[in-house]
């Protein structure tokens, strides 16, 4: 099986070296470059193509917020990861739009810093559970009192398809456990988040908290 391979983006050298030495611990996972910035972030991408950016908010320059974002314009296939200091709503609500894969807090361990690399890797989306309280509390004031439900228009087979994606579950694993072709589950997908205007699973994973389809860990 091949290795995630990850880049490393954060100002502090100490850091990145101690981050390098905690994942060396996990055989599947490969640290493959690390940058200062989010300008030479940016650039190790466009050279390295890594499966995962873990990445600071606060560095020198062009700092991770800007960073993310840009890497979303260019449409590159990285995952990033925030791992900030920071639980700010701010942060967060900026970094959801800019569809980062993940915001996980600097005192994470290191076994659930490996863990959310993976996560992220597979598709799904990983936020710590003091973030996720962040999002849903962001979310929760996004919508207007007395605006009609949307999630009351989905099918029970589409309000499957949601909890699912959620998760973090891909078409194929979607198709697999609801016994349908994957043909179909992406449908399922499409019409659930045109229903609900969502336009990433960021948006749509922020639906799933709000509305506890998905509930955060305690």
């Amino acid at each position: 099986m091949s290795k995630i391979r990850v880049l490393i983006a954060d100002d502090h050298a100490i850091l990145r070296e101690g981050i390098r030495a905690l994942l060396q611990l996990h055989p599947d996972i490969e640290v493959v470059g690390d940058a200062a910035d989010g300008k030479e972030a940016i650039a190790q991408v466009e050279r390295l193509d890594p499966d995962v950016v873990l990445m600071d908010i606060a560095m020198p320059g062009l700092g991770g917020i800007e960073a993310a974002l840009e890497l979303h314009k260019l449409g590159k296939r990285s995952k990033v990861l925030i791992l900030s200091q920071y639980e700010d709503r701010e942060y967060v609500r900026r970094l959801l739009k800019a569809g980062v894969a993940g915001y996980v807090l600097k005192k994470s361990a290191g076994s659930e810093l490996a863990n959310a690399i993976r996560a992220v890797n597979r598709g799904g989306l990983v936020l710590d559970p003091e973030v996720a309280r962040t999002a849903m509390q962001d979310a929760g004031q996004a919508t207007p009192g007395g605006a009609a439900d949307p999630y009351e228009a989905l099918t029970d087979r589409e309000k499957q398809v949601l909890k699912l994606v959620a998760e973090g579950r891909s078409n194929k694993e979607v198709a697999e456990v609801l016994g349908i072709s994957v043909k179909t589950a992406m449908s399922h997908r499409e019409h659930v988040m045109e229903k609900l205007q969502v336009h990433n699973r960021t948006e749509l994973v922020r639906f799933a908290l709000k509305k506890g389809v998905i509930r955060v860990d305690e």
